[in-house]
């Protein structure tokens, strides 16, 4: 076997090189896919509107029967609130 010099070596390769890059222009691009992504949204469509409690009208100083009474006539205004708040957040799950 005769040595080989590195010019007749890089002629020898430059072909294949050339080559193999052609040959990667030669084929089509992979047909375009579409891919769903899940995105967050929100659950809850309407947010039932809070209510607005007696208690919190009451001046700071209000006697205790005061505020007793109104904390009794909220309750019923917040169960209810509650029940709708329940309701909206049922298709959350």
């Amino acid at each position: 076997m005769k040595p080989q010099t590195a010019r007749q070596i890089i002629s020898k390769i430059i072909p294949l090189v050339a080559a193999a890059l052609l040959a990667g222009c030669g084929t089509a691009p992979p047909p375009t896919q579409t891919v769903y992504v899940p995105v967050h949204t929100p659950c809850v469509k309407d947010k039932p509107p809070a209510p607005v409690y007696e208690f919190d009208k009451l001046p700071i100083d209000a006697l205790a029967g005061a505020k007793v009474l109104a904390l009794a006539r909220d309750w019923l205004a917040g169960r209810k609130y509650e029940g709708a708040l329940e309701a909206a957040l049922i298709g959350c799950q």
